[in-house]
C-alpha cells in the first residue's frame, strides 16, 4: 500500500493550442493538508478536473492511495471527495434531500445515509437548516453543506477547488480551519486556492503557474522565514 494518498506523475494537459498542464508531478502524504497555491489561470481547475475524471490526460499517471486512476478508476474514485468551485447544488429541495441524493449516488441506502447526513451536517453547525430549501441558505451555508456532501461516502481523500471563493473573510477562516481539522481524522486534504491566509506554516504546498509545479514541500522548508504573501508574489511574477 503506498505511503501516499495521492500521486501526479508527470501530468500533462492542453486544450487546442494552450498547454494547460505541463508535467505536473507530486505526491501528498497521507492525512496531510496540501495547499495547490497558484494564480488565477494558473491550471488549478483543469487539475482538478483530470484528477476527478472530468477529463482525461494523455500523458502521465494518477494514483489514490495505490490504486491508478486509469485502471481503476472506479475504485479510486470511491476515496475520492470534491467540492467544486462553481455549486452544484438544487435549489429547490432542502438540505436534506441533496445529501440523501447525493448518498444515493454512492449506493448508500436512505436508512444508512440518514445519520451520517445528520452526522456531516452537525459537524458544520448546519444541523438546524436540514430542512431548508437550499435556495434560502447563504453562501458561507451553501459551501459547508457541500462539504458535508462530498463526506457522506467517507472518503479518504477531499479536493477542494478555491472553496471559499465569494465568501467573507469570517466564513473562509472558520471553513479553512474545519478542513484542516479533517486531518486529525486521516483525510488527505487538496485545497486549490490563491489565498495565502488560508495556508498554515506546517501544510504541504504545491506551487502551481502557468500549469507547471514551480514549488513542493512543507510551507515552512520551501518559504523558510520568508513572509508566504511577500514569497509567493515574487514566485508569480511574470517578466
Amino acid at each position: 500500500m503506498s505511503k501516499y494518498a495521492l500521486s501526479v506523475c508527470d501530468l500533462s494537459y492542453a486544450y487546442a493550442t494552450k498547454n494547460a498542464l505541463k508535467n505536473v508531478s507530486f505526491d501528498i502524504p497521507k492525512g496531510n493538508f496540501c495547499a495547490l497555491l497558484g494564480p488565477n489561470g494558473a491550471g488549478k481547475s483543469t487539475l482538478f478536473s483530470v484528477l476527478t475524471g472530468l477529463v482525461q490526460s494523455p500523458d502521465g499517471a494518477v494514483s489514490v492511495l495505490g490504486h491508478d486512476l486509469a485502471s481503476f478508476g472506479r475504485l479510486a474514485r470511491r476515496d475520492i471527495g470534491v467540492v467544486f468551485q462553481q455549486p452544484t447544488l438544487d435549489l429547490d429541495v432542502s438540505v436534506t434531500e441533496n445529501l440523501l441524493y447525493f448518498a444515493a449516488l454512492h449506493g448508500i441506502s436512505r436508512r444508512r445515509a440518514k445519520p451520517r447526513v445528520m452526522d456531516a451536517l452537525d459537524r458544520l453547525s448546519m444541523g438546524e437548516r436540514a430542512g431548508e430549501k437550499v435556495r434560502n441558505l447563504n453562501g458561507g451555508h451553501r459551501r459547508r453543506m457541500e462539504i458535508a456532501r462530498a463526506l457522506i461516502h467517507e472518503p479518504s481523500v477531499l479536493l477542494l477547488d478555491e472553496p471559499t471563493v465569494g465568501l467573507d473573510h469570517e466564513t473562509r477562516i472558520s471553513i479553512t480551519q474545519y478542513v484542516h481539522q479533517l486531518c486529525d481524522d486521516g483525510i488527505t486534504i487538496l485545497w486549490a486556492t490563491h489565498l495565502v491566509d488560508e495556508i498554515k506554516p506546517t501544510d504541504h504546498l504545491v506551487l502551481l503557474h502557468h500549469g507547471q509545479v514551480l514549488e513542493t514541500g512543507r510551507v515552512s522548508d520551501v518559504v523558510g522565514t520568508k513572509d508566504l504573501a511577500r514569497w509567493f508574489s515574487d514566485q508569480t511574477v511574470d517578466a
